[in-house]
């Protein structure tokens, strides 16, 4: 979010959702409204509002379909198809499971369900201490085992999760661990990459890996990717995971930047994770997110 304070973007991405709610709308497009990757938004997204981007997409349509159903005569079908269903069927399974009546009976004074659009404010939700530091580093090599997402889909959660325990259990961990250099910014560390704008490809936006030098032969399933250089800001994360990582998260950027001199760039973050031993309360990892003065 380099080009608008990320506040903003994450406002004017809310904007255009509302702005095309009966339209096709594409994740890969709305995250350009917040100069953001489709990746990093959703994730993000996901993060600060607890719910994904297609479930708030989902369930502002339905709300909307509620309120039409009850306050016109309009057909069943032409409102299903209206806001993005196929069929009437397919629109009645899933109005059903939102509101917990169906169409027919919203139509005859049912009570229904409403989910109002965000409004992203700045809050005094904080009065936290969020201990961090800032390093600048000059562009490197980071040999990784790369996961394809599609810009255009919805980012499953549990994909992330599932590449690193695959990650885990074919080896590629342990081989990955055999470039770490002695210098590595990271500790001897292997690192979760969430690409963002650097991407040379849009639709494998995460990568497990560590930095490299003078790679000339590597396993196919690997590749070798040039990391610009960036300020980051870094986070200690204390925790189980998943769950440490995320209230983190959430604190970086419902807190962290709102009230800081940076904000996202855009560029390459980070997790570092020292070990595997995720499940242990008293986990320590990193947080390194690419800045840039506001």
């Amino acid at each position: 979010m380099n080009a608008l304070d990320w506040i903003s973007g994450i406002q004017k991405a809310v904007d255009y959702m509302e702005a095309h709610i009966t339209e096709e709308l594409k994740f890969d497009e709305i995250a350009k409204q917040a100069y953001s990757s489709s990746f990093h938004f959703q994730r993000v997204f996901r993060i600060l509002c607890g719910y994904t981007l297609g479930d708030y997409i989902r369930m502002r349509r339905l709300s909307l379909a509620g309120s039409e159903l009850a306050a016109s005569n309009t057909r069943i079908l032409d409102i299903a198809v209206k806001y993005g269903y196929d069929t009437q069927e397919s629109f009645s399974r899933a109005f059903t499971r939102f509101h917990g009546v169906s169409p027919s009976q919203a139509r005859n004074g049912a009570s229904l369900k409403s989910f109002s659009r965000l409004s992203v404010k700045l809050s005094l939700d904080g009065g936290t201490i969020i201990d961090y530091r800032m390093e600048t580093k000059d562009g490197f090599s980071m040999i990784c085992k790369k996961t394809g997402l599609s810009s255009e889909k919805e980012l499953s959660f549990t994909h992330i999760s599932d590449f690193w325990r695959q990650c885990n259990e074919d080896g590629t961990i342990e081989a990955l661990s055999q470039y770490i250099p002695e210098d590595s910014m990271f500790n001897h560390s292997i690192v979760g990459a969430s690409f963002g704008n650097d991407a040379g490809d849009s639709n494998y936006p995460y990568a497990i890996g560590t930095p490299c030098h003078n790679v000339s032969v590597i396993e196919d399933a690997f590749s070798v990717e040039e990391i610009p250089s960036h300020t980051y800001a870094v986070f200690q994360c204390r925790g189980k995971m998943p769950d440490a990582f995320h209230r983190l998260y959430h604190q970086i950027y419902s807190e962290f930047f709102p009230g800081s001199d940076y904000r996202p760039c855009g560029g390459t973050d980070f997790e570092v994770y020292p070990s595997a031993d995720v499940n242990n309360p008293a986990y320590t990892c990193e947080i390194w997110v690419a800045v840039e003065k506001k």
